[in-house]
């Protein structure tokens, strides 16, 4: 194969410009083999250094930063490697031809909870107290040694790819000039007041002790499990000012949740603005959020039957038998009236 650098084509003024080669279009196969093409162009670029060239050509010229997002090491690339890894190699080819220098070095995503699970898995271990009994030490050296097991086949399929990337001065997130550097930048962010503590609602695993990103939740059939949770539903009084605009005052809204935990300290209700909502009277045989006692059940269903309660119309059949009704058809037409969410909002309530 012949390097373009080293052939000349002729101008008309009789100069050779380096700029202007390529074989004649007489020269091309009418059937090319690509994977020769390919194995040539590979073997060239790599015994010529062309990579490397670019970046050590461009010395002092501006610099184009660019940090390839880390993979994990213990498995082959997938289709969605492959893919944004042409988009990867995209900008900093294009940024080069522009006469910037871009450093392009790769690095392995070692941490985290899929390498922790992998070396479980090839330990044949399901508890963080057996990671303990067998001692941190070689715990983490069996998943260090499993995070980096594919290192030489990601460096092939990436080079296949006709990726310029540095893989010999790869970054791994294990080294400790890495962690080190990590520490530094968020040390940095802190000094300048870039960093506050917060609170934020996570998945989290009872067996691995630890919370889980959104990625981990889809990463096996069985990380994350549907399951049928306990729930309860709580009436809340409606009050103030647009309540009784609404003709709402008094209205008791159904309220429905999986974490009852947090009801004393309850700061709002959701509402869907498409949805309509229901409002009726208890059925004749009494809501199910009056309590009821032996000795004052008449009156009871008395103040049970003066309640009035709103819900999403959808769910009349669901609730019936709680709000005193023997039928969904029956609650249907005990209905007065009907609320678009969208009117509910800012409505007050009376919390718990």
């Amino acid at each position: 194969m012949t390097y373009p650098r080293n052939t000349n084509r002729s101008l008309s003024g009789g100069e050779a410009d380096s700029r202007m080669v390529g074989p004649a279009a007489d020269a091309v196969p009418a059937s090319p083999r690509f994977p020769e093409i390919e194995r040539e162009i590979l073997e060239f670029w790599q015994g010529d250094d062309t990579f490397r060239a670019s970046i050590a050509n461009r010395e002092g010229a501006q610099e184009w930063v660019f940090y390839d997002g880390p993979p994990f090491a213990n498995g082959l690339p997938h289709y969605g490697h492959l893919l944004t890894g042409y988009a990867k190699d995209l900008f900093p080819r294009f940024q080069t031809m522009r006469g910037k220098k871009v450093d392009r070095v790769f690095g392995w995503d070692t941490h985290g909870l899929p390498a922790e699970l992998e070396a479980m898995k090839q330990l044949g271990i399901t508890e963080k107290a057996q990671i303990e009994a067998m001692g941190i030490d070689t715990f983490n050296g069996k998943a260090r040694e499993s995070v980096l097991a594919y290192t030489r086949e990601w460096e092939e399929y990436v080079t296949r790819q006709a990726r310029w990337v540095d893989f010999e001065r790869g970054y791994k997130t294990l080294d400790t000039s890495y962690m080190e550097s990590v520490l530094w930048a968020f040390k940095t962010l802190y000094d300048r007041g870039l960093a506050y503590e917060g609170y934020r609602v996570l998945p989290y695993c009872w067996r691995d002790e630890t919370p889980l990103s959104t990625h981990e939740l889809r990463m096996d059939d069985d990380v994350y499990k549907s399951r049928q949770d306990p729930s309860v539903t709580v009436t809340f009084p409606l009050v103030g000012a647009k309540a009784e605009a609404l003709g709402l005052t008094g209205v008791r809204a159904l309220a429905w949740t999986t974490t009852p935990w947090t009801l004393p300290t309850n700061m709002a209700l959701a509402v869907g603005p498409a949805i309509r909502y229901a409002v009726l009277p208890a059925g004749p045989n009494g809501a199910a959020d009056v309590h009821h006692t032996p000795e004052g059940a008449a009156d009871d269903l008395l103040e049970a039957s003066a309640h009035r309660y709103l819900l999403a119309e959808d769910l009349l059949g669901g609730y019936a038998k709680d709000l005193g009704y023997e039928s969904a058809e029956a609650a249907r037409e005990a209905v007065e009236r009907t609320v678009d969410g969208r009117e509910l909002e800012g409505v007050a309530y009376d919390r718990l």
